[in-house]
């Protein structure tokens, strides 16, 4: 899957484009001032970069080093400090009561390894901590016009419903939207 990303990433032009995410933008004012906000599956990035030049201390994983490198070109570009960790999330140490926030932008996971990472992102929170996650559904795959084509990839509302129950939930809502973000 790594090799993927790298070859997806290797390109000059950025594959979702430089401008974050509308919904993330949309979302952003809900985080503290100076927050510590931890992006998952950043790739190249343009949400992390956003959120730095907004203020706040951030961090990107991912597990393309060639992704990364190109966050870290945006970010300097942009006169933003982002730290950016290249690792699979299966080993990314959350670290108990560590992020103000947590962003999850088009992280598709198998099932079993979400599961997971969305048990650490709520340890990994702090109290009154955000996590923030916008993905596809399977009804997705009706569409054909984007995103994973496996369904294990997509949770409904209902899974992360279940997944995140340790959660008090201050918005869920699954809708039909147009994307256009960059290649991707």
């Amino acid at each position: 899957m790594k090799n993927q990303w790298n070859e997806r990433y290797g390109q000059d032009e950025y594959y979702y484009g430089t401008e974050p995410n509308s919904f993330l933008v949309e979302q952003s004012t809900r985080f503290n001032k100076g927050a510590k906000i931890l992006c998952l599956a950043e790739g190249e990035g343009r949400n992390a970069v956003y959120l730095a030049k907004s203020g706040y201390d951030v961090t990107a994983v991912d597990s393309s080093q060639v992704g990364l490198d190109k966050l870290l070109k945006l970010a300097k570009k942009n006169g933003a400090a982002v730290k950016a960790i290249c690792c699979d999330l299966n080993d990314f140490n959350f670290e108990d009561r560590r992020w103000d926030a947590v962003i999850s932008i088009w992280c598709h996971l198998p099932s079993e390894l979400r599961s997971k990472i969305h048990g650490k992102i709520v340890t990994s929170l702090k109290p009154d901590g955000l996590f923030l996650l916008e993905a596809y559904t399977p009804d997705q795959l009706k569409f054909k016009t984007g995103g994973p084509q496996n369904p294990d990839l997509m949770p409904t509302l209902a899974q992360l419903e279940s997944e995140l129950s340790k959660l008090k939930v201050i918005f869920k809502k699954e809708i039909n939207r147009r994307v256009s973000e960059g290649l991707g």
